[in-house]
C-alpha cells in the first residue's frame, strides 16, 4: 500500500515562501512522474505542477514563475517552493500522480495560510 505524507504548511505573510514537502513509502518512486495538487474549501482538487521522473527540478510555468517542484529519487521525496505568495495560495496542498496516471490513494495533505 502506497502512502503519501505530505508536510511543511503553514502561517505565512503574504510575499513570503514556503517549501512542501512530499514523502512517498511502499513504493519505487523513481519509476514515476509525480505531481502536486491543492485543493480550496469547495472547490475540485487543482493541479499546481509536474515532474518527470527523472528530473530532479521543475519550474512550473517558467523560470521565473512562483512554483518549483524538486525531487529526490533516492530519498523518495518530493518538494514544492512556493515564492511570493498571495492570499490565493491559500489550500490544502497534496502530491500525487499526474492526472493521466491512475492516482495513489491521496495523503492527508498539508493546509497553507496566507494572511497578514
Amino acid at each position: 500500500q502506497v502512502q503519501l505524507v505530505e508536510s511543511g504548511g503553514g502561517l505565512v505573510q503574504p510575499g513570503g515562501s514556503l517549501r512542501l514537502s512530499c514523502a512517498a513509502y511502499g513504493t519505487n518512486f523513481s519509476s514515476y512522474d509525480m505531481a502536486w495538487y491543492r485543493q480550496v474549501p469547495g472547490k475540485k482538487r487543482a493541479l499546481v505542477g509536474t515532474i518527470l521522473k527523472k528530473v530532479t527540478t521543475n519550474y512550473v510555468g517558467s523560470r521565473n514563475g512562483r512554483f518549483i517542484i524538486s525531487r529526490n529519487n533516492a530519498n523518495n521525496t518530493m518538494w514544492l517552493q512556493i515564492k511570493s505568495l498571495k492570499p490565493e495560495d491559500t489550500a490544502v496542498y497534496y502530491c500525487n500522480k499526474p492526472p493521466t496516471a491512475e492516482s495513489w490513494p491521496w495523503g492527508q495533505g498539508t493546509q497553507v495560510t496566507v494572511s497578514s
